[in-house]
């Protein structure tokens, strides 16, 4: 299994506690040492949570996001989402701002992207996809 980055609708399936969700966590964190997730996955997640006043579930996130790696938006990471949404754009089939930034910090760190989301970023060239709830 090569290193992931997980995605924002994964990982809500992992913290809702979706059996297959679950197994191919522990399955991952056999080989490895923590779950890497975005900084744009965890504003998404915060931000859902914040809105729903959530806090028992919050709680469960915070505590589960300092055991796991958040891997920052930097330049590089920036500047290959750009490219992403330019390329998208100008074949008339753009995906979100958001979607292209964790796609941007999957390719810079050379990490698959774990999500259920395959035929939107089935676009991106070089983008390695796996599917958990799959």
């Amino acid at each position: 299994m090569k290193p992931a980055l997980v995605d924002t609708d994964i990982l809500s399936e992992f913290l809702r506690g979706t059996p297959q969700v679950v197994k191919q966590v522990e399955r991952y964190l056999k080989d490895y040492d923590a779950i890497n997730l975005s900084i744009i996955t965890y504003y998404e997640i915060l931000n859902g949570l914040l809105y729903k006043d959530a806090r028992k579930q919050l709680k469960k996130f915070t505590e589960f996001s300092q055991l796991n790696k958040i891997l920052p938006l930097t330049i590089s990471a920036t500047h290959q989402a750009a490219e992403i949404y330019a390329e998208l754009k100008k074949i008339g089939q753009p995906i979100g701002h958001t979607d292209c930034l964790i796609a941007g910090i999957a390719l810079t760190n050379d990490l698959q992207l774990v999500t259920n989301n395959i035929d939107h970023f089935k676009r991106i060239k070089g983008l390695e996809l796996m599917n958990w709830l799959k």
